[in-house]
């Protein structure tokens, strides 16, 4: 389940950029006007990029984060009820076995 937030948060996080670099939305920033000395629109494109990148960053970081965990879950779960998910090794009884 948690991967499939990741993936939806990735998605939204691609529809988001898409319409912030589309134009009506990128329109908006386009004017005759500065912010500290520089033209308005390069700045407004420069932080809405770096913004994505930002916010792309959070949320690897927190699909990474939440897988780790997971595992550590599963591997205490394991240790602590003698159960592993690898192959059973160990002996074997049955018609084989000699």
């Amino acid at each position: 389940m948690l991967e499939r937030l990741g993936t939806q948060r990735l998605l939204a996080l691609f529809a988001a950029g898409w319409l912030l670099f589309n134009f009506p939305l990128l329109a908006l920033w386009d004017h005759d006007a500065t912010l500290w000395g520089l033209p308005l629109f390069p700045v407004a494109l420069f932080g809405l990029w770096a913004a994505l990148i930002v916010v792309l960053a959070w949320a690897v970081e927190q699909g990474a984060k939440s897988r780790s965990t997971a595992e550590r879950t599963e591997t205490t779960a394991a240790a602590t009820t003698g159960l592993t998910t690898g192959p059973i090794s160990g002996p074997t009884t049955g018609p084989d076995s000699d």
